[in-house]
């Protein structure tokens, strides 16, 4: 079922105008399931110029009858949810469960930003003068240019692209490579929903190559970029050097910080499930684990019972709960990670090896001691590696929970309505979930603070990022 994915420009599927394709590659077995076109600057070219075209059609629809569209592509994904899924979970290598969630999720958000867009409002300014109007009007900042990564390949796109339409924006997206056809299955639904030609444009290609010339590209108003914090601060410089306004949603190393007057059994269940989905590739991913010193041993216990159960496999098979690595690299990520963690002095209780030689699958692990200076307790591990250490008092969990430059997401557990609050308050990060999971819902903010990024997506923040404000006085 697996087709050769193609570019989207300007109302077409086509292939690239040089011809060049790049492999996709089953992680979970290796094999290469098809191609994706590889966008040459001509290709780039006519996407600024289609985008550019798009807008100027696209802004003078009505929010009410831009939300119709939106709508109809939500409907649409939900109909092809499980030829997506399926796709995903081939391409990607998430358990089929997890890639379903995916595709539902990302229906609620384009509903979600359907009815925002109907409510992007101006204001009306008192004056100092009769018969004078002042007005603060609300209006798209014009064509979009999103780069997204691999790991949630719908998911990362569907917020920034459903907060341009709904604002009146055209896009375009440049999509992963190594799972572009579940990304193109999102941009069909928009396109057969009846967004104009021109509205939504899908490329593939080396990344630094479309980025470099989208940005400086006049067309382009607004970059929106999910991936590293090292190639998030290069465009962000680009931006700058450009005056284009600039979303960054970047790396993160989450605390998750579990008091001895816990629930520790909801705590195991809700962190062990969070660390472990799409194999810990996920950029909100619990990693540092900070255990109060008089439960550390009983909380680590019941983790890694929770680990054993983990059955880890092809995404297709039944009962999979883990899939493969996306590739190679992490892989050896891993084992460099681990390898440098065990050399500073920490324990592997559970885990730490490749699974078998044929697809990237990798054990749950989980880690503890390591020292301070070790590579693990510093660099996102982006992996499914469960990293514990123990605390002893509230203001030492603080410090280490704000010591890396960091601050995506956080966890807390707690019973103390006292200590809640003093964690919502000293945590230093874009999002803090408390005794529970709560992040990622189409109606709240998402995106983090010093080297986790700048600007939110999700929620009414995440639609302002493609809004401009026009003053209109009138007399």
């Amino acid at each position: 079922m697996y087709q050769n994915t193609l570019l989207h420009i300007g109302g077409h599927w086509r292939l690239a105008a040089g011809g060049d394709t790049i492999p996709v590659v089953n992680p979970a077995t290796e094999e290469v399931v098809g191609t994706v076109a590889h966008a040459t600057t001509e290709d780039l070219a006519e996407a600024a110029a289609a985008a550019k075209g798009g807008f100027a059609e696209w802004r003078k629809i009505s929010p009410y009858d831009r939300s119709k569209v939106m709508r109809r592509a939500a409907v649409l994904m939900r109909e092809r949810e499980s030829t997506i899924a399926r796709l995903m979970t081939i391409e990607q290598g998430k358990p089929l469960n997890e890639a379903l969630i995916e595709v539902r999720s990302a229906a609620d958000v384009i509903e979600w930003f359907a009815e925002e867009g109907r409510r992007t409002y101006g204001r009306v300014i008192p004056a100092r003068g009769e018969g004078i109007y002042q007005l603060s009007l609300r209006e798209p900042v014009g064509p979009v240019a999103a780069f997204t990564p691999w790991n949630f390949p719908i998911n990362q796109i569907v917020r920034k692209l459903s907060a341009a339409l709904a604002a009146g924006c055209s896009i375009i997206v440049k999509a992963p490579e190594e799972a572009p056809a579940s990304a193109s299955e999102l941009i069909r639904s928009f396109v057969d929903a009846g967004a104009p030609a021109g509205t939504v444009n899908l490329v593939f290609g080396t990344p630094a190559e479309i980025s470099q010339y989208l940005i400086a590209h006049p067309a382009i108003r607004k970059i929106s970029f999910t991936g590293s914090t090292p190639v998030g601060k290069q465009l962000a410089a680009l931006a700058g050097l450009h005056m284009k306004r600039a979303t960054m949603e970047l790396g993160g190393h989450a605390p998750a910080i579990v008091f001895a007057d816990s629930d520790i059994d909801a705590a195991v269940n809700i962190l062990s499930a969070a660390k472990f989905r799409n194999a810990g590739q996920v950029c909100v991913a619990p990693t540092r684990f900070l255990i109060q010193e008089n439960v550390f041993e009983p909380f680590v216990d019941k983790f890694v019972k929770k680990v054993q159960a983990i059955k880890v496999g092809n995404g297709l098979e039944e009962g999979a709960s883990m899939g493969p690595l996306a590739n190679d690299r992490r892989l050896h990520a891993m084992e460099a990670l681990l390898a440098d963690a065990v050399q500073s002095g920490a324990e592997v209780r559970i885990g730490g090896r490749r699974i078998g030689n044929k697809g990237f699958f990798f054990e749950p692990t989980v880690v503890v001691n390591p020292s301070l200076s070790s590579r693990v307790m510093n660099e996102e591990p982006f992996g499914p590696l469960a990293i514990m250490v123990p605390f002893k008092s509230f203001d030492d969990a603080i410090e280490e929970a704000n010591r890396l430059p960091y601050g995506l997401a956080a966890y807390a557990y707690t019973s103390s309505t006292r200590t809640a609050a003093a964690l919502g308050a000293n945590i230093e990060c874009g999002m803090v979930t408390i005794n529970h999971m709560g992040l990622g819902l189409p109606e709240t903010p998402f995106g983090g603070i010093k080297d986790s990024g700048m600007g939110s997506e999700g929620g009414s923040e995440g639609i302002e990022a493609y809004l401009q404000t026009k003053f209109v006085s009138q007399m």
